[in-house]
């Protein structure tokens, strides 16, 4: 029984470092994915066409924002599940 209970405190211990290495790369990634789609756009200002009431360049930006965002925490969930399937195995 005390085996149990050890992998049970390494499976907390793995998920509450995986879930602080997670939220700090998605906070990276939040404020570095903007910064690439800039420098892949050189020619468009974003800022000024959507003050110009481009909606499509919006739409493009927020899109592609949100999804490199949500593909990176998914491979961070899998991360973390495997660190927890790891451990109680």
């Amino acid at each position: 029984m005390s085996v149990t209970i050890l992998n049970i405190g390494w499976a907390l211990v793995f998920s509450a470092v995986g879930a602080a290495v997670g939220i700090l790369l998605v906070l990276a990634a939040t404020a570095f994915i903007p910064r690439l789609l800039d420098r892949l756009t050189p020619n468009i200002d974003e800022q000024k066409e959507l003050v110009r009431g481009n909606r499509a360049v919006g739409d493009y930006y927020g899109k592609v924002v949100a999804a490199s965002i949500l593909g990176i925490s998914i491979v961070i969930a899998a991360a973390i599940l495997g660190g927890l399937i790891s451990a109680l195995h």
